[in-house]
């Protein structure tokens, strides 16, 4: 399972790995309780790939912020994404210091938790993760 592979459904609880493709979209598989189901042109999807958190200078990808609680809690789950919102900010300030606090919300920070256990509960490879985007060239 790779981060590229990983995408939030709208509407839709928990984290999907795509599976395949099909004529009218994608084929996911919930990590939640690995049903299947196709995900339309109707469907509002985001890549995690492509999720970025607001800093004050500039924003810092997903994938990194993932790999940073991944170091901190050597590849086990975070806190719960339920804490208050004081412990969340706090816990968020020392994966990210300079998180922008004006743009990014506590339920910005509690889905990035929620997302971070839901992949460490799957046995995700944070230590893989890679710091540039690596282009990968189809001959």
């Amino acid at each position: 399972m790779e981060l590229k592979d990983i995408v939030s459904v709208n509407g839709k609880p928990g984290l999907f790995e795509i599976k395949a493709q099909s004529k009218g979209g994608i084929i996911v598989e919930s990590l939640l309780d690995g049903k299947k189901f196709p995900v339309t042109v109707t469907h509002n999807i985001s890549a995690l790939n492509e999720i970025a958190i607001y800093t004050y200078e500039e924003e810092v990808p997903l994938r990194m912020v993932f790999k940073s609680i991944g170091e901190k809690e050597a590849g086990k789950e975070a806190i719960s994404h339920k804490e208050n919102g004081k412990v969340l900010t706090s816990y968020f300030r020392e994966i990210l210091p300079n998180f922008d606090e004006e743009r990014v919300y506590t339920s910005n920070i509690k889905k990035v938790l929620q997302w971070y256990n839901l992949l460490a509960s799957k046995n995700f490879d944070f230590t893989a993760i890679k710091e540039e985007e690596e282009e990968t060239e189809e001959a």
